[in-house]
């Protein structure tokens, strides 16, 4: 089973960082963006197993990255989980309604975002070995 690719975007470069130290170090592949405009150009060529997104980034925002995911064909399907520091139930709700799988408050546990993403990737798996 090769390695699971992860595109991170997070425009807070110590946290950045740090989600790419802990993912590689749990055996995942990473590539890293700082806003949702460098996101959307890299996207455009690759696919990643699953999107690490903050909502509040400059350019585009996380929010709008995400309907951008859900309305191209080649991302619809790829999970997303929204890692941010807004935590009103509205951020949440719209979040989630617009296309996020999962979605996490910073600050976070290392612990609990290693469950989260191997739900998320498993879920991911299982549909690809069904099609």
């Amino acid at each position: 089973m090769s390695k699971f690719k992860i595109l991170i975007v997070e425009d807070d470069v110590v946290l950045r960082e740090l989600l790419e130290f802990l993912l590689q170090r749990e055996g995942y592949e990473t590539h890293c963006c700082n806003n949702g405009s460098e996101a959307q150009d890299w996207l455009r060529g690759s696919t990643p197993d699953l999107v690490l997104l903050d909502l509040q980034l400059p350019i585009i925002s996380g929010a709008q990255l995400i309907q951008w995911l859900r309305n191209r064909e080649p991302s619809r399907a790829i999970p997303i989980l929204v890692l941010t520091s807004l935590q009103d139930d509205d951020d949440i709700a719209n979040a989630l309604d617009s296309g996020a799988n999962d979605y996490m408050v910073k600050p976070f546990q290392p612990k609990e975002l290693q469950a989260r993403l191997r739900k998320l990737l498993n879920i991911q798996s299982q549909k690809r070995s069904f099609s």
